[in-house]
């Protein structure tokens, strides 16, 4: 039973994580113009979108597959920082939208946590 709860708490992280950090990637590629305006409400460069978005479905791929380990750990920690530097941005600029950088950081811890239990 203790390892069904790991096995479904490992898998329901896992993607949740990979449905917002898609859903991110994508919007970046098909809303670029939009996106740019955020980008510069929160202090960013622009030309970092496209990128961005590209590292971010990556990331998602790699941690799915789960196959080369170093690569996970670098896709986890990719994803780590992004939603660390999301969150303080969102904090400094006052904007409300903390909550879900946040979110998608204790959705990524949840899933490295369990990774090493479950897989």
């Amino acid at each position: 039973p203790h390892m069904n709860l790991q096995k479904n708490l490992y898998w329901t992280a896992t993607l949740l994580l990979s449905l917002m950090t898609l859903a991110s990637g994508i919007l970046y590629l098909i809303r670029t113009e939009e996106i740019k305006n955020e980008f510069i409400s929160l202090g960013y460069p622009t030309h970092i979108i496209v990128p961005l978005a590209v590292a971010k479905i990556l990331a998602v791929i790699t941690i799915l597959r789960n196959r080369w380990q170093k690569l996970v750990e670098w896709a986890y920690a990719g994803l780590f920082f992004d939603f660390v530097l999301a969150a303080t941005a969102h904090w400094k600029a006052q904007d409300g939208d903390v909550g879900g950088s946040l979110f998608a950081l204790v959705v990524l811890l949840l899933s490295y946590y369990y990774k090493n239990k479950v897989r």
